[in-house]
């Protein structure tokens, strides 16, 4: 089966809206949240586990593929979806933000970026080709092109170069896109300028690319202008093609995205908040190792039927968080998990329904603030 998105309904009061992405792994029901798995896992989870919970996608980090075990390595095992024992869909990044990440031991030039391996520092070249090679040797259903993740604060120069670069990089990706019935997303950048976000955008679609990608928010400006860069991005983009807004997942930063007609999307927030004992509910997100929940006998979320919710206390989540126990980062993770494919469900029956402003509103109105009883 060949990549091909599908819109399947509107919502008519925002540009939000529903669609089925098609790839030879199956199908993805959009607006969809995708769970990251930077080392080939989504931390804590089963493969088995995200499939019963309702995901049909994951993202794969190429940046640490590539540094361990090796993409090779992957490829000689018969790619990523056996090597993980995921059957459905996998996204992977081109390493951009990863090396991003990296800015004291990178260099870019306009033929790629060098960087220092955080592992052991050994040097690297990263080129838009072997990006490419890289998500290849994967086997992933949906690539990303290399780009140049513009910094918070920038300058006009260095926001001006991350979008010069970044569409000189997406040529040469779609040059060495090996097709076979993957996709190809390009990446917007241009930081939180509309003058360079809107010639960024114009450069991107004019590539030609199966998707479009908004990189470069959530680096560390406030939510304002990140809502900003959204609303006024988001409409440059075909609307024939899938929207990914990148790096972004806290639920009230979905429903923004959403209203403005943004498809997928990817963030650590369920996985490491979980682990860091921030559980998200239906009234709220309540920090578990909390002491007013030494003795709460009540399930984590009263409105929640996974399995956490189903079988365990707060009193015990929060006793096997404080001793450090594994089974803590488990029953957290699935629970946080659970909750973003239900949320994402409700969003897009809202959608389909024609009440999606009113499930923001209801949402926005029970979700209250942080640590809930």
């Amino acid at each position: 089966m060949k990549f091909r998105f599908t819109v399947t309904a509107e919502d008519g009061r925002t540009d939000a809206r529903t669609g089925i992405i098609s790839t030879p792994h199956g199908e993805v029901e959009t607006p969809a949240f995708m769970p990251v798995g930077t080392y080939a896992t989504v931390k804590a989870m089963t493969p088995e586990e995200l499939e019963e919970m309702g995901y049909s996608c994951i993202l794969a980090n190429t940046y640490h593929l590539f540094l361990r075990p090796g993409h090779e390595l992957i490829e000689r095992l018969g790619g990523l979806h056996r090597f993980m024992n995921w059957k459905r869909v996998i996204l992977t990044d081109s390493g951009g933000f990863q090396v991003y990440s990296l800015a004291p031991l990178r260099k870019v030039r306009e033929e790629g970026v060098e960087f220092r391996s955080h592992i052991d520092g050994r040097m690297f070249f990263l080129t838009p080709k072997l990006a490419m090679e890289i998500q290849r040797s994967l086997g992933a259903d949906i690539t990303m092109q290399l780009d140049v993740c513009v910094p918070y604060p920038a300058d006009e120069d260095e926001v001006r170069e991350g979008v010069e670069l970044s569409a000189l990089w997406g040529k040469v990706c779609l040059e060495n896109h090996p097709g076979e019935g993957r996709a190809l997303f390009g990446i917007v950048q241009g930081g939180m300028s509309r003058k360079w976000r809107k010639i960024s955008a114009e450069k991107t679609v004019e590539n030609g690319f199966d998707g479009y990608a908004i990189g470069g928010l959530s680096v560390g400006e406030d939510k304002e202008t990140m809502y900003e860069m959204v609303e006024f991005t988001s409409p440059l983009l075909p609307r024939d093609r899938v929207r990914y807004l990148m790096g972004v997942g806290l639920p009230e930063d979905i429903l923004h995205a959403v209203s403005c007609g943004i498809d997928i999307f990817d963030c650590v927030v369920p996985t490491r908040n979980a682990r860091n004992g921030m559980l998200f509910t239906w009234r709220g997100p309540i920090v578990i190792r909390n002491s007013r929940y030494r003795e709460d006998d009540g399930p984590p979320d009263p409105d929640c039927d996974c399995y956490t919710c189903r079988n365990y206390t707060r009193a015990y989540l929060r006793y096997l968080y404080v001793n450090r126990e594994i089974l803590a980062a488990r029953l957290n993770t699935y629970h946080n998990l659970y909750f973003f494919s239900r949320f994402m469900e409700r969003v897009r029956e809202s959608i389909r329904n024609g009440n999606f402003p009113e499930f923001v509103k209801e949402f926005s109105s029970l979700y209250g603030s942080d640590d809930n009883g």
